[in-house]
């Protein structure tokens, strides 16, 4: 049986999604595959992942710094050195090397380096992919990664600039989940779900961990003089699913979520979508053609994929709270801008991303990907 190794991290649900979305359509394009996902921070070594992780003390207290050191990491041909891969990474190698895989797949660019570090000083012959999810750095350029599946061409631009081989770099789109590929007529969700049909709809997501500031959106959207439904989905907070529960009594026809499980459904149904802007919800939104106002990216790299939105005008970086309510507030009395951004949003959608990226690393490694 053919061994494929998806290697992912906990850092952002874009990696794990996109690492369980490729798994599912490996599995249904080949079934006689075996396919594992696997934390591999999980099999570094325990200080190590320490080390790994301690990027979100700037991150959380002192933002300002942290984007200076990603914006100056992500042009480096290495994001730690090297030798702090090869000791921390020794438990991570053992477990690759008694796996014996055919095909490793790297989620993330810190692993895509242990696993290319790994397959140079074993000389091992595995097929190694390098899934960036809209997270481009330089140190993604490896000499031992085969493929590159890209979410845009101009993220494979990127790559090529940053001397990655032409031949290796396709563009797939971003994985995500192929239940994308099989979304319902939308006014057929709308009824499901009880939305009304003659408001427009809402959707403010604040990811799966629950993390933003929920106040400062309830008082913008109650600045919007138009009349609209509003849905927030907490994630697995309770804390702020209760709280949005208290602070949206005042917005009429407004309901507060915490984790719900159709998130795809949700996506369909909306007209706006306000959330931090992690690559998996920049695709699944446009596979759904639902424009994005992008509120508290991330330092880094969240702020450049907030340029990429503007750039291919699928959505509008909002960089302060105060600029919530007059930017809704627009786009609802502009219907005809609102569907611009809407048929933009289909331009760039690759609903069967998952299909056509997992088609590419079984043709590119030498298996037979055809039913």
């Amino acid at each position: 049986m053919s061994k494929i190794l998806i290697l992912t991290t906990s850092h952002g649900a874009s990696h794990r999604r996109a690492a369980e979305s490729l798994k599912k359509a490996l599995l249904e394009i080949k079934p006689d595959l075996s396919v594992s996902v696997v934390d591999a921070l999980e099999r570094c070594a325990r200080w190590f992942r320490l080390y790994y992780d301690s990027y979100a003390l700037p991150l959380r207290y002192w933002p300002g710094l942290w984007r200076k050191i990603e914006n100056y990491q992500h042009r480096q041909h290495s994001t730690s050195p090297l030798w702090l891969y090869r000791r921390g990474g020794k438990p991570l190698f053992g477990f690759i090397q008694a796996f014996d895989p055919d095909v490793v797949i790297a989620t993330e660019v810190g692993v895509c380096e242990l696993s290319a570090l790994y397959k140079r000083q074993s000389r091992a012959r595995f097929f190694l992919v390098g899934l960036e999810l809209m997270d481009f750095n330089q140190a993604w350029v490896q000499p031992e990664v085969d493929l590159y599946p890209v979410a845009h061409p101009d993220l494979g631009e990127e790559l090529i600039a940053a001397g990655a081989l032409k031949s290796r770099v396709v563009v797939t789109g971003m994985p995500i989940d192929p239940i994308y590929a099989h979304l319902p007529p939308r006014a057929e969700m709308r009824a499901r779900l009880k939305v009304r049909g003659d408001l427009p709809l809402i959707l403010i997501l604040f990811g799966g961990t629950g993390f933003g500031k929920p106040r400062q959106i309830v008082a913008e959207l109650q600045k919007i003089s138009l009349p609209f439904q509003a849905v927030f989905i907490a994630g697995k907070n309770r804390a702020l699913e209760n709280e949005l529960r208290r602070c949206c009594g005042p917005l009429p026809d407004s309901q507060a979520l915490g984790w719900v499980d159709n998130i795809h459904e949700w996506m369909l149904v909306a007209d706006l979508l306000i959330s931090k802007p992690g690559g998996g919800t920049v695709m699944e939104a446009a596979a759904c053609g639902l424009p994005l106002l992008a509120l508290d990216p991330l330092p880094g790299n969240e702020e450049r994929t907030c340029h990429w939105l503007e750039k291919w005008q699928v959505g509008i970086w909002i960089k302060d709270h105060a600029g919530i309510s007059g930017t809704v507030e627009r786009l609802l009395r502009n219907p005809d801008k609102l569907e611009n951004l809407r048929q933009k949003a289909r331009v760039i959608s690759h609903p069967r991303a998952a299909y056509d990226a997992a088609r590419a690393i079984l043709d590119r490694a030498g298996f037979n990907s055809l039913p």
